[in-house]
């Protein structure tokens, strides 16, 4: 058995995913929280000044006591991230999702090679909507379908993880295409979706080999819960009371 989604032509696929990206135009505002380096008013000032000409940002709320800052608007992750790297200064993302008391607010899905790299992330937005944006390295160049499975059995990788995740007798798991250029580079557009995150914890996010939902030949990796905002504010390392963004240098070099 190939795996591949029964019934449902790759034409068919590329609609959904624009749909997906069209959704994004629309998308409602997610609040993204960060640690940043900022030692006085004045380094608040500056990363205030260098997110608030981003065109997706409505509030911006910083604390220097708990190096925090919090972000509230429709713009990317990685337009963020960005911005924060060209004010020079050491930043981690701590959280995403709604000031909202949802009872899980944000998912992870990791893949750590040995050929995929990247991660995707889901926030809840609203009470059945949820935001997805996700970066992969080492695919091959060309499209690959994003979906979620039904299961995080990865026991034969992606062959054991069941057939497209299911909500109330419809099909929910499509996330969309994410292009991989020359490099291997691919990112899945911003896109809302109709997902409530505590029910995806446990399930498979899946990257086909092209832009069939498939799992021949696919990546898999389980989806994991995920710091929502205001639930991740310590800036030291519980294993040896460093910086965080110091244990993680030191953990790459």
């Amino acid at each position: 058995m190939s795996g591949v989604r029964a019934g449902i032509p790759s034409r068919m696929v590329r609609a959904e995913a624009a749909t997906a990206e069209a959704s994004a135009e629309a998308a409602p505002e997610l609040v993204t929280e960060f640690m940043v380096d900022m030692m006085c008013e004045g380094c608040a000032t500056s990363v205030r000044n260098k997110l608030h000409p981003l065109p997706g940002v409505t509030d911006i709320r910083t604390s220097v006591s708990d190096q925090t800052v919090r972000i509230t608007g429709t713009e990317s992750l990685k337009s963020l991230q960005k911005a924060l790297e060209e004010t020079g200064r050491a930043n981690r993302l701590i959280g995403q999702g709604s000031l909202e008391e949802f009872e899980i607010s944000a998912a992870v899905a990791e893949f750590k090679g040995p050929v995929v790299m990247g991660v995707l992330r889901i926030a809840q937005v609203t009470k059945d909507t949820a935001r997805v944006e996700g970066q992969f390295d080492g695919l091959k160049p060309g499209p690959h379908a994003v979906f979620l499975n039904q299961y995080g059995d990865l026991t034969r990788g992606a062959a054991s993880t069941g057939g497209i995740y299911i909500d109330e007798g419809r099909e929910a798991g499509f996330l969309g295409i994410a292009n991989a250029d020359e490099t291997g580079h691919a990112e899945l557009p911003t896109a809302v979706v109709q997902l409530r995150v505590y029910d995806l914890i446990g399930r498979a996010l899946v990257i086909s080999e092209s832009d069939k939902v498939s799992t021949e030949n696919a990546f898999a990796s389980v989806v994991a819960r995920s710091a929502g905002v205001g639930q991740n504010l310590k800036n030291l390392c519980s294993c040896d009371g460093t910086v965080i963004w110091e244990a993680q240098q030191d953990r790459v070099s």
